[in-house]
C-alpha cells in the first residue's frame, strides 16, 4: 500500500511536522511493506507565493497570516475561495469583520488569488506518487487548505482513500468535519498511533472499521462515528519522528535562506496539573488530558539522533508541561553533553530558582511558563495553583538565567473585579526591566475548557466565533460542533479598568528594551543600580541587616517571615523598623507586593537584549 502523508498551510515553515514524522514511523513500524511518502504543503505555499508574486509575498508575510492572525481566521479564509470554487467567497464578511476590530487583512487578501492555482499544483504533486491512502494532519488553521486539496484529489483520483486527523479532529469536531465533507472518507479522532494502522488493516481487508475507536467512516451515505476510547497511547508506543523527507524538501527549497530551522520533539503528552486542576480557560489536550512521559534517557537519545542526523541545534519541545522528573534524568544529560543546544520548553510558572538554573545550564533559551496574571485572586479564578508573587519571581529568575520568557496577560474571568487589578497595574512600571507579556488579552472561550464544558462557570451564552462566518459555508448548528473558538458574553473587567490594564502593558512593552535594575555586591554592601525607563538613574546602597533583608526577599516573603530569618542570623532589628524600611524600599520600586508578600525585583548580571526588529 502506498501511503502519502500531507501537511498543509499554515504549519510553521521553520518546523518539521511532528505529526507527519510520527505517523511516518508508525506506519513503517506496523507495516514495513508499505511505501510512505510526504508532502510538505506549508513549505510549498511559501515557495509558491514567493515565485508567483514576483517576490512581493515573502516568508515573513506567511508568518503574519499563518501565525499572527490565527484568532481572526485569515489563513483559513485565504483558501476558502478555493474550497467553495468562488474567488470572492467571504470577502465582504471579512471586510466587515476586520473593520469592526481594526484587523489588517491586506496581506491575506493579496494571497487569496493564488490559492486555487496552488491547490491544483498540490494535487498534481500528491497524485504523482499514485497514493492508495492520503492522510492529512490538521491543527488550528490547516482545515480549509486541507479540505480544498482533499476535494480536488477526490475529483481527480476517486479511488484514493482520504483520511483526516489531528487536533482539529478531536471529539465532536472530527465528526462534524466528516459529515459535512463527503469527499473525506475517514476521520481519526484522538491519538493516531493505534487507530491509523488499524484503519489501514481494514482498508487492506476491505472490511468496515467498526472496531476502530473514535473513527468516523461512511456507512453508505451515513456518517458513522465510532465511540471514542479512554485508552491513551503509552509512551513506549510513541515513536521518535522521521524528518528525512522534510529535510530533503527544505534543502531543495528556494525559501531555505529565509528559514532558521528547528527540530520538534515530544517528551510527554497530557498535563499533570490539568489532571488535578484543569485551568478554567484552557482547551488544550482535548480528550487526552492523562499525563504520560518518556523516560529522560530515551528523550535524550531521540534528540541526540535527530541533532546528529539533521545538524540542527534548535530543538522545540511540544509538551504542554514539562515532566518534573526531567530536572533529574533529562536536563542534566543535556548539560553534560557539552552540545550548544538551544531548547524551547513549556513549563509551569512556579519553578524554583534551582530548576530555572538547570534549564539555563541545559541550553534552554526559551520557555513558556504559563504566567497569565500577576494578581493572586485572578490566578485563583483560573485554578492556576500559583500566586502573583511567585510569577514575578519567575520573571526575575528568567533574567538571572538568560531565559527568554513568552507569556500572555489574560483577563476577563467571571468573578474578577477592578480592584483585583488596581494594585498590579500600579506596580507594572516597577517591572519594566522584566520580560513583558505579548499583550493584555481578553480570554476566548475554547472547546474542552472547563469554561466551555460547564456553562455555570459564567459563560452560559455562546456561539461559534464570528470569524468562522468568513471561513466556512456551513450553518451555525454544524459550526457549533466543528470549531474550537466561541464568542460569549464578556466577563470580568471592562471600561476604564480594562483600558488602564492594556495601556499599562503597552507602556511596559515600550520601555522594556532599555530598562535595567541590577544587583551588585561591593564588599559587605549590596548595591542596586536603577536604570529603568521612566525613573531617574539612581544607585542604592544597602548594608547590614538591610542588605540581608533584601536578599531574603528574593524568595518572596512576608515582613514577619523576614524578621524571623534576620533574627536567626543574628541581626538586631525591631519588627517596626523592618516594616518601615520595607515600605521605603517598596516606594522606590525595588519590591513587588502581592497581598502581604514582598518580592525583591533587582536581577543579577547584565541581560542581553535585542530591540524589536533587530536581528
Amino acid at each position: 500500500m502506498r501511503v502519502h502523508l500531507v501537511t498543509m498551510p499554515w504549519h510553521p515553515i521553520d518546523l518539521p511536522s511532528l505529526q507527519l514524522g510520527l505517523l511516518h514511523r508508525v506506519v513503517r513500524g506496523a507495516r514495513p511493506g508499505d511505501e510512505v511518502t510526504e508532502f510538505h504543503g506549508s513549505l510549498r505555499w511559501a515557495e509558491f507565493l514567493l515565485e508567483h508574486s514576483g517576490g512581493r509575498l515573502r516568508p515573513g508575510d506567511y508568518v503574519a497570516v499563518g501565525s499572527d492572525a490565527i484568532f481572526h481566521g485569515l489563513g483559513d479564509w485565504v483558501f476558502s475561495g478555493a474550497l467553495y470554487d468562488d474567488p470572492g467567497w467571504g470577502l465582504a464578511r471579512l471586510r466587515h469583520y476586520a473593520a469592526g476590530r481594526d484587523v489588517f487583512i491586506d496581506t491575506a487578501v493579496a494571497m487569496r488569488p493564488y490559492a486555487a492555482a496552488f491547490i491544483a499544483e498540490c494535487a498534481t504533486e500528491v497524485l504523482a506518487a499514485e497514493p492508495d491512502v492520503i492522510g492529512f494532519t490538521s491543527t488550528f488553521m490547516q482545515n480549509v487548505a486541507s479540505l480544498a486539496l482533499a476535494r480536488e484529489l477526490r475529483r481527480r483520483r476517486p479511488e484514493s482513500v482520504i483520511v483526516f486527523g489531528g487536533s482539529n479532529c478531536d471529539g465532536p469536531m472530527g465528526h462534524a468535519l466528516h459529515r459535512n465533507h463527503p469527499f473525506v472518507d475517514h476521520v481519526v479522532r484522538g491519538e493516531a498511533e493505534y487507530a491509523f494502522p488499524a484503519l489501514l488493516r481494514h482498508l487492506d481487508a476491505g472490511t468496515a472499521p467498526v472496531d476502530v475507536p473514535g473513527l468516523c467512516w461512511w456507512d453508505g451515505t451515513r456518517s458513522r462515528a465510532n465511540p471514542e476510547t479512554r485508552r491513551t497511547v503509552a509512551p513506549a508506543d510513541i515513536p521518535s519522528p522521521d524528518y528525512d523527507q522534510w529535510q530533503a524538501a527544505l534543502d531543495a527549497s528556494p525559501v531555505r535562506e529565509h528559514v532558521h530551522p528547528k527540530l520538534v520533539v515530544e517528551g510527554a503528552r497530557g498535563c499533570w496539573w490539568g489532571e488535578k486542576h484543569h485551568c478554567t480557560f484552557c482547551g488544550l489536550n482535548g480528550s487526552a488530558m492523562a499525563f504520560r512521559a518518556k523516560p529522560g534517557e530515551r528523550l535524550w537519545a531521540e534528540i541526540d539522533r535527530l541533532v546528529r542526523r539533521h545538524r540542527v541545534l534548535d530543538v522545540v519541545t511540544v509538551d504542554n508541561i514539562i515532566d518534573m522528573a526531567y530536572f533529574r534524568d533529562f536536563l542534566p544529560r543535556v548539560a553534560e553533553s557539552g552540545w550548544d543546544l538551544r531548547l524551547h520548553y513549556e513549563v509551569k510558572s512556579n519553578l524554583t530558582p534551582g530548576q530555572l538554573r538547570i534549564l539555563g545550564e541545559s541550553g534552554t533559551v526559551h520557555i513558556q511558563p504559563g504566567i497569565e496574571s500577576l494578581g493572586s485572586r485572578v490566578l485563583d479564578l483560573m485554578d492556576k495553583g500559583v500566586t502573583g508573587a511567585r510569577n514575578v519571581r519567575t520573571l526575575r529568575e528568567c533574567e538571572n538565567h538568560a531565559l527568554t520568557c513568552s507569556w500572555n496577560l489574560l483577563y476577563g474571568f467571571p468573578g474578577e473585579r477592578a480592584e483585583d487589578y488596581t494594585p498590579v497595574v500600579d506596580q507594572l512600571p516597577a517591572l519594566v526591566h522584566l520580560q513583558p507579556p505579548s499583550g493584555a488579552h481578553r480570554i476566548q472561550l475554547e472547546r474542552f475548557s472547563p469554561h466551555f464544558t460547564d456553562p455555570a462557570r459564567g459563560f452560559g451564552k455562546r456561539r461559534p466565533a464570528e470569524m468562522y462566518q468568513h471561513v466556512y459555508d456551513l450553518p451555525e448548528a454544524e459550526l457549533a460542533d466543528l470549531v474550537y473558538l466561541f464568542d460569549t458574553e464578556d466577563a470580568g473587567i471592562a471600561g476604564p479598568a480594562e483600558q488602564r490594564l492594556t495601556d499599562a502593558v503597552a507602556a511596559w512593552r515600550a520601555g522594556h528594551a532599555h530598562s535595567r535594575l541590577l544587583f551588585e555586591e561591593d564588599g559587605g554592601a549590596l548595591l542596586v543600580h536603577d536604570r529603568r525607563h521612566g525613573r531617574p538613574p539612581a544607585t542604592h546602597r544597602f548594608t547590614g541587616w538591610r542588605a540581608a533583608a533584601l536578599r531574603r526577599l528574593e524568595d518572596g516573603r512576608t515582613v514577619p517571615a523576614v524578621h524571623r530569618l534576620l533574627t536567626a542570623d543574628g541581626h538586631e532589628v525591631t519588627p517596626d523598623a523592618l516594616a518601615e524600611w520595607v515600605q521605603q524600599v517598596f516606594a522606590l520600586g525595588l519590591l513587588f507586593r502581592d497581598g502581604l508578600t514582598y518580592v525583591a525585583l533587582p536581577t543579577w548580571g547584565e541581560p542581553v537584549r535585542l530591540t524589536e526588529g533587530a536581528g
